[in-house]
């Protein structure tokens, strides 16, 4: 990435990070090898970071690599007059402090190679082999000269794509980019704040599902400052204010070192300061910050079950809130952090939350993916093992990036790829449903059975019928809560669609755009005539076989219409059965969709002028069936009470009906309405099914449906 200013007057940090003195380093860049291990002084601080992380690496790549990277890049500078050399210098450094690879640490150094010198690809396949090119090319921006507009949202597509299949690409871009936004100071306001809305947009989200919380929550006090300096100012005035003055904290981790010692727990216990966007936040959910909100008590063991010790004597020594009681442990969120969560009231009353962990889920709190080192090191038959969930097992492949990259595939569009991206990124947390096939899916806090359908089946999710939702129907638009069970129902009818009312429910992406695709591709559709295209209201039924098909191949309930052979449909506003008066009309793609007489529909198309065609039901000679089966449209009239929907579902049961969709509607003044889309084995049966609805006690009518057509 080209770097885009030098060192600003930087937010104050409330923990200290690996930092170097850029304008030092920029003379020492040019100085060549006069430090131990004959590496130049300039990566010195690479090298230490790095050994801290990892004693028996081999620093000979990184010499090289810092070899070619300063020769490249000699003469040219940032725009604060340093040498452009400190710039990948410092981002390998912030890498290396979280515990990159070596690898990772290579193509850090040579990031912007291929970008801004005469280095090529394959100069560095050659020097450094395939790893390190894949590498430096996932980070290479797209030119503008050959995208115009489009080059950003398509590189960070292009981004994307090469973190689905090596995630230290975005490990890459994410330290480039905090420290651009370090070093952001001497750019004009506009273009500040035009990086830092893409940063808080993209990048800070991000960081926040590869769990690399160190970047993420540097780079959030960096937009902070940057989009919202009053908010800023004051929280730091208060922040400086609060440093000052007394606070509980410190008293409180006494008593709770002495409490662990007592218990014979090994534990490290130290106070976590809350960087600035965090207090914000405290501080407009509570209106005012307690001295204990500045910050929290860490505690770090050896082993898990020391962590539930810890936590059984806190609160037992302590007062706990129970409400601020999380086990991330048992549940990790998923972008792999694992902690106890809770808070407890000193001997004072000061109530100080406290995180509990190992020290292995601490610096993988930190560091997210960076922390598992090189992840595409061991054998690949087991980095591509499948669980039954169809999501990889392969923690740096996780489920959503997974249906990120299959989802992009479909926005094609750079703007709605664009637009569709800082969408889903905002959506910051996930639930996990259980599929009844044992299975799992990961969605976004919101999502409905619409998303799940689509997360599910994908394309298939187009006849969607219905759905149980721990084990009770439920429309599609039901929202979903963490841990729900979730069963989708399809129609076997595969020419069913969606209905544009999905895009009312769908918060996913994949959705959106399937939905969206199928509408366009079949601008004739007529809401309501497939199985689908009430599923926004549906309450679900067990999928229905498909009916007879008309000799045009058209799926018919046994109608025949005049002139050449054509697809014939029924039309779903109004349901016709035998022996109903019916005739059709033709729409756009040939086909011809057939309708009751008295259709609302039908008199919208007449007055247009569109010329209807006869149709008639086939006959004993045309080898009409008894047991044809058809679909039928019926709305229940009642009175509110209770068991009224399981009452009306058991008569529709009895009369051998399935529900293909149902719409309850909300109560008016005591009275419900009810609406059924009904597969009867045949026409014959539906007077009986009528007079067994309107025996249920509460029924005062049933009659045939007509919803809202399109003219076609």
């Amino acid at each position: 990435m080209s770097a885009e200013a030098a060192d600003p007057a930087a937010p104050p940090r409330r923990r200290s990070r690996p930092r170097i003195d850029l304008r030092r380093l920029g003379r020492v860049a040019l100085l060549g090898p006069v430090s131990r291990d004959r590496l130049p002084a300039a990566i010195g601080h690479v090298a230490e970071a790095h050994r801290a992380h990892h004693p028996d690496a081999d620093l000979t790549i990184l010499h090289r690599a810092y070899v070619l990277a300063e020769s490249s890049h000699r003469g040219q500078m940032r725009k604060s007059g340093e040498p452009y050399i400190t710039h990948p210098l410092a981002v390998t450094l912030i890498l290396a402090a979280l515990g990159a690879e070596t690898t990772t640490l290579t193509a850090s150094l040579l990031h912007d190679t291929v970008e801004d010198t005469e280095v090529t690809l394959d100069q560095v396949r050659e020097e450094f082999g395939e790893e390190v090119c894949y590498l430096v090319d996932g980070v290479t921006k797209l030119e503008k000269v050959d995208y115009g507009a489009a080059a950003e949202p398509e590189t960070f597509r292009k981004m994307l794509v090469a973190t689905g299949n090596d995630v230290r690409v975005m490990s890459i871009k994410l330290a480039d980019r905090l420290h651009n936004m370090r070093t952001l100071g001497v750019m004009r306001p506009e273009k500040q704040a035009r990086i830092a809305k893409v940063t808080r947009d993209v990048l800070i989200p991000l960081a926040e599902r590869l769990g690399v919380q160190a970047l993420k929550t540097e780079l959030e006090d960096l937009v902070f400052a940057i989009l919202h300096p009053d908010a800023y100012e004051e929280t730091r005035r208060l922040s400086t204010a609060a440093s000052g003055a007394d606070d509980a904290l410190p008293a409180i981790a006494d008593s709770v070192r002495h409490t662990l010692r007592e218990a014979d727990i090994s534990a490290e216990v130290l106070i976590r300061p809350r960087h600035f966007v965090s207090l914000h936040r405290v501080r407009r959910k509570r209106g005012e910050l307690r001295s204990t909100d500045f910050g929290r008590l860490l505690v770090l063991v050896g082993e898990d079950a020391d962590c539930y010790a810890v936590l059984g004597e806190l609160h037992t020594c302590f007062t706990p809130v129970v409400s601020e009681f999380k086990d991330f442990i048992a549940a990790p969120k998923f972008n792999l952090y694992q902690s106890l969560h809770t808070a407890v009231v000193g001997p004072d009353g000061a109530v100080a939350e406290v995180l509990i962990r190992t020290h292995r889920m601490h610096k993988v709190a930190e560091a997210g993916v960076v922390a598992l080192g090189n992840p595409y090191a061991h054998d690949a038959a087991a980095q591509q093992t499948e669980p039954s969930d169809g999501e990889r097992a392969d923690p740096t492949r996780p489920g959503w990036l997974s249906r990120l990259l299959d989802w992009q595939q479909s926005a094609t569009d750079p703007d709605t790829f664009w637009t569709t991206l800082r969408a889903d990124l905002a959506q910051d947390r996930e639930i996990t449903v259980f599929r009844t096939d044992g299975g799992t899916l990961g969605l976004p806090a919101g999502a409905s059975c619409v998303d799940a359908a689509y997360a599910q089946y994908g394309d298939r999710a187009h006849t969607c019928i219905g759905a149980r939702v721990n084990g009770r129907l439920a429309t599609l638009g039901t929202q979903l809560s963490d841990g729900d069970t979730v069963q989708l129902l399809l129609a076997q009818d595969t020419a069913s669609g969606p209905s544009p009312d999905w895009l009312d429910h769908a918060r996913t992406p994949a959705a959106r755009i399937a939905i969206t695709g199928w509408l366009t591709d079949h601008p004739d559709h007529e809401p309501g005539a497939e199985p689908g295209d009430r599923g926004r209201r549906s309450a679900g039924a067990a999928p229905v076989p498909a009916p007879p098909r008309s000799r045009s191949g058209a799926r018919a309930a046994n109608v025949l219409v005049d002139g050449p052979e054509a697809p014939v449909r029924l039309a779903g506003c109004c349901t016709p059965v035998p022996p109903d008066d019916v005739v059709g009309f033709p729409v756009r793609g040939g086909a011809v969709t057939v309708h009751r007489r008295e259709c609302a529909a039908v008199a919208r198309m007449r007055d247009t002028g569109r010329a209807p065609v006869a149709a008639r039901w086939r006959d004993d000679e045309d080898g009409w069936s008894d047991t044809a089966a058809c679909r039928v449209t019926l709305v229940a009239e009642s009175f509110g009470r209770p068991r009224l929907l399981a009452d009306l579902t058991e008569a529709i049961a009895t009369a051998d009906a399935a529900i293909v969709s149902a719409n309850v509607e909300p109560p008016s003044e005591q009275r419900v309405r009810h609406t059924y889309t009904l597969q009867l084995p045949d026409a014959a049966g539906l007077p009986a099914l009528m007079r067994a609805m309107r025996e249920v006690a509460g029924v005062y009518d049933v009659s045939r449906a007509q919803h809202p057509a399109a003219a076609g």
